[in-house]
């Protein structure tokens, strides 16, 4: 189509491609899908740290396609109610504890079991980031209705915590009351080695620590720096590797099929390219909380591999039980110990 020669139509003309041309610029620069991020953990965390870079690199890596809104420290909401807002859509990406996701998911308490305890990150990975963990992914997306993103991002190990007495044996937990947050998995180990779990909210932890409710607390290093509970009373520690606990990145199903396949692949090759790196973090986040307890005077015992091998075989007497109550797929237990044991 060619200029009008009429000066005056000439002047409309030019004007319309130009207005055409910046409508059409403007189109490009809006983004075309809005990615909501909901953590629970606050800006210094590790994993959120983690996720601050996958948020950014995806939205300069889709050039503007993928508008990304990432809000920490539960400005939307907290880990316990995600997967509902996640499954209403009233947000499109969180990155909860697998902790949260196995009374929806009875597979993900596999991780859990005592088949598990006292074993390495190495190992653990053997099995999350193989065939057993992929179809505990493929579970919670089916169950769930949401797309799991990739590998799992890591916090570390829990182990035991005191505040009367050391524990340098296993045969020192009998009798000892611990608190946990709740789960067969976490009753049903302790109750194995002798010990008597008591659920504590974590907020009531202080004075249950304080009043002698509980003399033991399961958690991590990293927990215990950041929440100075020494100030509590605790003053031992003993690493025996009671779970590896890690946070599953789930995205909204209908924004998942929303995506061109292009900005699925850009989306989880980007997520894949902080793993690597944010367990590295996590694993050095915890060696150095580990530090941070030994120079406020707490006195950290380390369980051997021997004793670590003799104890798993003794909780382990009960986890048919245990399987059964929690509802795991004892065909996935059965996949989980054939990587583990060879």
């Amino acid at each position: 189509m060619s200029a009008p020669s009429n000066p005056l139509a000439q002047l409309l003309w030019l004007t319309l491609i130009a207005l055409a041309g910046l409508y059409a610029a403007s189109l490009r620069a809006e983004p075309a899908h809005v990615l909501r991020i909901s953590t629970e953990n606050t800006a210094e965390h590790v994993q959120t740290r983690a996720i601050e870079r996958f948020a950014r690199e995806l939205e300069q890596a889709s050039d503007g396609q993928i508008d990304v809104d990432f809000n920490h420290s539960a400005r939307l909401f907290r880990d316990r109610d995600v997967i509902a807002a996640l499954t209403t859509g009233k947000v499109e990406m969180a990155v909860p504890g697998m902790w949260q996701l196995d009374r929806y998911v009875p597979d993900v308490g596999l991780y859990m079991l005592p088949l598990f305890y006292g074993r390495s990150a190495q190992e653990n990975y053997r099995v999350r980031d193989g065939e057993v963990g992929a179809s505990i992914s493929a579970g919670i997306g089916q169950d769930l209705g949401l797309k799991v993103l990739g590998r799992w991002l890591d916090l570390g190990h829990a182990h035991l915590y005191f505040t009367d007495q050391p524990v340098q044996r296993h045969e020192a937990l009998a009798g000892r009351r611990i608190r946990i947050p709740g789960g067969i998995a976490n009753r049903s180990r302790l109750q194995a080695f002798g010990a008597d779990p008591v659920i504590v909210a974590w907020p009531d932890l202080p004075d249950a620590l304080g009043n002698g409710q509980v003399t033991g607390v399961l958690t991590t290093h990293e927990t215990v720096r950041s929440a100075g509970l020494w100030r509590n009373g605790v003053r031992f520690s003993f690493e025996d590797r009671q779970y590896f606990a890690q946070y599953v990145p789930l995205v909204n199903a209908d924004f998942w099929a929303r995506l061109p396949d292009e900005l699925k692949r850009l989306m989880q090759t980007t997520w894949d390219r902080v793993v690597d790196d944010q367990r590295a973090e996590a694993a050095q986040a915890q060696a150095e909380a580990k530090a941070a307890l030994l120079a406020e005077g707490i006195q950290i015992d380390t369980a051997d591999a021997p004793a670590l091998k003799h104890w798993r075989t003794v909780a382990r007497q009960h986890e048919d039980d245990m399987i059964s109550r929690m509802g795991v797929d004892p065909e996935l237990v059965r996949r989980a110990e054939a990587v583990l044991e060879h």
